[in-house]
């Protein structure tokens, strides 16, 4: 019963492992932290490099967006996986800023590595880190260079969500701004602290370019309509997530006809229930019927009849958004809907958007106005950069709903934090202002990152921007000349409730992994070991 081995070896199941000390666990949790780190580094900014990421599917994804990088990765060492877990949150909350949680978190753990080797304990690194990353959320608050007035007003929205889009998009900013400003405007409801990031809908169109991209007032679904019926104003939906026929019975069974009379009235009994059924929903009424499920020619000839418009819709998804943009309700029964279970819309009409058949829901109530934009290029990987670039705009809109401060873009924020932190290190009497000073360093990697990336000479950038950030806190990069200048004369700005969650997360991700002084692995459980997706050939 007892088993030989000494030590915890001897504790556990035959299989498991474990790693202790220095060298085994802490220096190892910081090497893979800065691995995947160094991976998304290079796609930080405007100029940062685009990565291929093929999925377990074979599917392929061109992108520079570190949170669809990391979440198609599927990265699996236990420390490496808390940083992309933050950087999750970090879109989770803000929507934006996850490369920056990453690359902080890199440099964070590369300063940490530094001062163990240099014989600092980690409980030392833990207490300056803490101390100062305190100290810097308190010195964010006072970096604020902008802040929005008027949620409403389409060019102050436009300033604030113009850098955003840059760092995705670059080039196409002045393009992408203005439709996602408009697009917010409209679906922004009389207290912007109730904006819903869902409200501003986006339809993916193959064909033409990001040019031929529009904002459309009300919600667009790309389907025609089944009947005639092409334009319906002051409609009433009413919403089937039921087949719209004839129930069949279960069993199957063989009808002899011998008359041509037998033949007429065959159909007779359905047509009479589908008439009855149409009939009762254009007293109710109904104007507009969408349906969830499949719909009878018998059922289409009497809704053409009583000249309602009909739209077959196959994503039980979409059909639950249209209902609820509507302020109806799905109904599972061939009935007609009561008052409560009726959507509204101002207007619903059928129109060609690049050879393609769109119906639009138009509803202007204050309360739940929907926004669509109708995103136009020639791939589809283009489309999907384009709509996570407007999913960065949008949720920086939302951020501005909770904080409309805005601080300075482009590294101004970073290198003055580092300045700061650098300083205030100095005053500190015990071993942790060695970690303090290190974690200002830090700050050092986004402007480093930025002027790399944009094929700069980082070192000089640096100098000359803690140079001027001793004027002004508001001095950054402007990668398309390489020069420092005034980021608040340029408007380039970045939300402070992005940057304060980012900062938060990062430190946070870090100082779990630094208490970790362990790591013991359980046997892994029995069985076969699922198959290996065979990646596609690149060749």
């Amino acid at each position: 019963m007892f088993k030989q081995a000494a030590g915890l070896q001897g504790l556990l199941k035959d299989g498991s492992r474990h790693y202790t000390g220095l060298e085994e666990a802490i220096l190892k949790n910081i090497d893979a932290v800065k691995t995947l780190s160094k991976m998304t580094r290079s796609s930080l900014g405007p100029h940062g490099m685009n990565k291929m990421v093929i999925t377990h599917i074979g599917k392929l994804i061109v992108t520079s967006d570190a949170a669809t990088i990391v979440k198609e990765i599927e990265v699996q060492h236990p420390a490496a996986k808390m940083v992309a877990m933050a950087a999750a949150m970090q879109e989770s909350e803000a929507g934006d800023g996850t490369n920056f949680v990453l690359t902080l978190s890199g440099e964070l753990m590369q300063q940490a590595e530094n001062l163990i080797q240099e014989g600092l304990h980690p409980s030392d690194i833990l207490l300056g880190y803490e101390k100062a990353s305190q100290k810097c959320l308190e010195y964010l608050d006072s970096l604020v260079c902008y802040s929005i007035e008027d949620m409403k007003n389409e060019e102050e929205v436009q300033k604030c969500i113009r850098s955003v889009v840059a760092s995705k998009h670059y080039g196409n900013e002045d393009l992408l701004a203005p439709l996602i400003a408009k697009a917010c405007i409209y679906a922004m409801p009389e207290n912007p602290k109730e904006f819903v990031v869902d409200n501003v809908r986006v339809t993916k169109i193959l064909g033409g370019g990001l040019t031929d991209s529009q904002v459309i007032h009300g919600m667009c679904v790309i389907r025609g309509s089944e009947t005639t019926v092409h334009n319906v104003k002051e409609a009433k939906v009413a919403v089937f997530n039921c087949q719209l026929e004839a129930e069949n019975g279960d069993t199957k069974g063989t009808v002899l006809l011998k008359t041509a009379e037998e033949l007429a009235n065959y159909t007779k009994g359905e047509e009479e229930t589908m008439e009855k059924f149409v009939k009762k929903l254009h007293d109710t009424g109904i104007n507009v019927v969408i349906s969830g499920a499949s719909i009878s020619e018998v059922c289409l000839h009497y809704m053409e009849k009583y000249k309602i418009m009909v739209l077959r819709i196959h994503s039980k998804f979409e059909t639950k958004r249209i209902a609820s943009t509507l302020g109806g309700a799905i109904l599972v029964r061939m009935d007609a809907p009561t008052p409560e279970e009726v959507g509204h819309a101002d207007e619903v009409y059928t129109t060609e958007i690049s050879s393609t058949q769109c119906t639009i829901f138009r509803r202007d109530e204050v309360d739940n106005r929907i926004g669509t934009i109708v995103l136009r290029a020639s791939t589809i990987n283009v489309l999907d950069d384009a709509e996570r670039a407007i999913d960065d705009g949008v949720n920086t809109v939302k951020n501005m709903t909770k904080n409309s401060a805005f601080c300075a873009g482009a590294g101004a924020t970073e290198i003055h934090l580092s300045s700061q932190l650098q300083t205030y290190a100095k005053t500190q009497p015990g071993l942790d202002q060695y970690a303090v000073e290190r974690f200002g360093q830090a700050f050092e990697v986004i402007p480093r990152t930025l002027a790399e990336n944009a094929g700069l000479n980082a070192e000089e950038i640096i100098a000359k921007l803690f140079s001027e950030t001793a004027k002004s806190p508001f001095y950054g990069i402007d990668v398309e000349d390489g020069k420092v200048k005034d980021m608040k004369a340029l408007e380039i700005y970045d939300s402070l409730e992005c940057k304060s969650w980012a900062i938060k997360l990062a430190v946070d991700a870090v100082l779990t992994i630094l208490k970790v002084d362990q790591i013991i692995m359980s046997k892994p459980a029995g069985g076969p070991k699922p198959r290996e997706a065979r990646a596609p050939d690149l060749d």
